[in-house]
């Protein structure tokens, strides 16, 4: 029997899905942040269950040969690298077999061959995207990324997988707070003008976006605040700084409501050959560079035949329905965000694409329609949220009876349910590679092809 306060010697074995590191006392299961498979570790019981507990790292008494000392002095307790105390090779090797158990134990499929993992080419400062909580905390403004499984405020200068520009925007915000009497957003009461700072970077053409995200409740923050403006626009590579405005009480970052107050609506990133157009609000890849390779990935091995009808489902910002359209007959792309079809529509014609058509709306409603027209679509390309496809929308493509399906996804246990249905429905597995597009955390992005038998 476990009791809480007591300190125990544990091996620990696995890690959990959230970073967490996984050992055993007798018959109870201990969970422990920030440990490591090959750890032995002295722990000390927070709270006991009747068949487990978790517990607080004291000791590593014995390091795990996968151990290192993380480059970041606030990754135990920030809640963004889990896994940065993990050799780079050792995270490789964890989340391939990730992919491969999660198929094989919520799939059911037990001799498929997945390809060697694509790792990152240099896992740090690879995020395009910051996005960083303002919080009033015992009366100081905050400024950091949240702590594991807290919205708690871990302040730190500089972090490991953004680059130095995140940094000299929070330290020019940071500055003018304090010194003009602006307040940080408090969650308790709903007060507080800024909430989040958001920095979208184009790493091909070095542009960069600033969006403040305010309480739409006090919008005394534009334009008079000219100095703040002046200040931000001197950052190299600046090109476009807007005041967001979200007055839900939720923990969606950032309202729909824009005002731009210098520079342009857009940044302009070159992804392969195609320039596309981001806003602050629309969907595009944090690691372009293993999205790149994503998108090369699925459309080569999807075999694409010029007489083609594909639909790109969660469609997006439409990176990877243009990926498509260069070698099919016409891409339909789906998407709920109107933000994101406005940006898809505006990137296709910049870049010519004429075979390419954007529709709003959820995709099971849109999918469906298609299937009332009777309209012969040879291939989906689906790229779902971390929940994975709809149970109207998978049901929708077996009505649909395309011969290839590529699959994008950035979570494998919901990968494994999806395919599991398909499999069902007469389809089988060719492909499947993972590829690391989330450096040092527990995410791990694949892409499975899938035909029909």
């Amino acid at each position: 029997m476990l009791n809480k306060n007591d300190i125990k010697t544990i091996e620990i074995n696995d890690i959990g899905h959230k970073g967490i590191g996984i050992g055993r006392v007798d018959n109870f299961v201990v969970f422990t942040d920030n440990c490591l498979p090959g750890d032995v570790c002295e722990v000390k019981i927070l709270k006991a269950k009747e068949s487990y507990a978790y517990g607080k790292l004291l000791n590593v008494i014995t390091p795990s040969p996968t151990r290192i000392e993380s480059p970041c002095s606030v990754s135990d307790k920030c809640g963004g690298c889990s896994l940065l105390h993990m050799d780079y090779d050792a995270q490789l090797n964890f989340k391939e077999n990730k992919v491969r158990e999660s198929l094989k134990r919520l799939g059911g499929f037990n001799d498929i061959n997945i390809l060697p993992i694509e790792p990152m080419c240099v896992p740090k400062a690879y995020r395009n995207k910051a996005q960083i909580p303002v919080c009033l905390e015992n009366g100081e403004i905050k400024i950091g990324y949240y702590a594991k499984n807290s919205h708690r405020v871990i302040e730190n200068e500089g972090c490991y997988i953004q680059t130095d520009t995140v940094e000299k925007v929070v330290e020019i915000v940071r500055n003018y707070m304090i010194t003009n009497g602006i307040t940080a957003y408090d969650e308790e009461n709903l007060s507080g003008l800024v909430r989040h700072i958001v920095v979208r970077s184009a790493f091909s053409t070095g542009q960069i976006m600033v969006a403040l995200v305010l309480n739409a409740k006090y919008k005394t923050m534009p334009k008079k605040h000219t100095k703040l403006i002046e200040a931000l626009a001197q950052i190299d590579g600046i090109k476009s700084i807007c005041f967001n405005y979200n007055n839900g009480a939720t923990n969606v970052i950032m309202g729909e409501m824009n005002e731009f107050v210098w520079g342009q609506e857009h940044i302009v990133d070159r992804l392969g050959e195609f320039d596309i157009k981001i806003s602050p609000n629309s969907f595009y890849q944090v690691n372009p560079v293993q999205a790149l390779k994503i998108y090369e990935c699925a459309r080569d091995f999807a075999e694409i035949d010029k007489d083609d009808v594909v639909i790109d489902a969660y469609c997006g910002i439409g990176t990877i329905g243009m990926f498509f359209a260069k070698n099919a007959a016409k891409v339909y792309g789906i998407e709920a965000s109107p933000h994101a079809v406005n940006d898809a529509v505006l990137t296709a014609e910049a870049n010519g694409i004429s075979n390419i058509e954007f529709i709003l709306g959820k995709v099971e409603k849109k999918t469906y329609e298609f299937v009332e027209k009777g309209i012969q679509v040879d291939i989906v390309v689906v790229d779902p949220p971390r929940k994975g496809c709809n149970m109207n929308f998978l049901e929708t493509i077996e009505k649909l009876k395309p011969k290839k399906i590529a699959y994008i996804s950035c979570n494998p246990d919901t990968l494994a349910r999806d395919l599991k249905f398909f499999a069902n429905c007469g389809y089988g597995i060719k492909f499947v590679k993972a590829f690391d597009m989330f450096c040092h955390t527990m995410h791990v992005e694949c892409v499975v092809i899938l035909e029909r038998e």
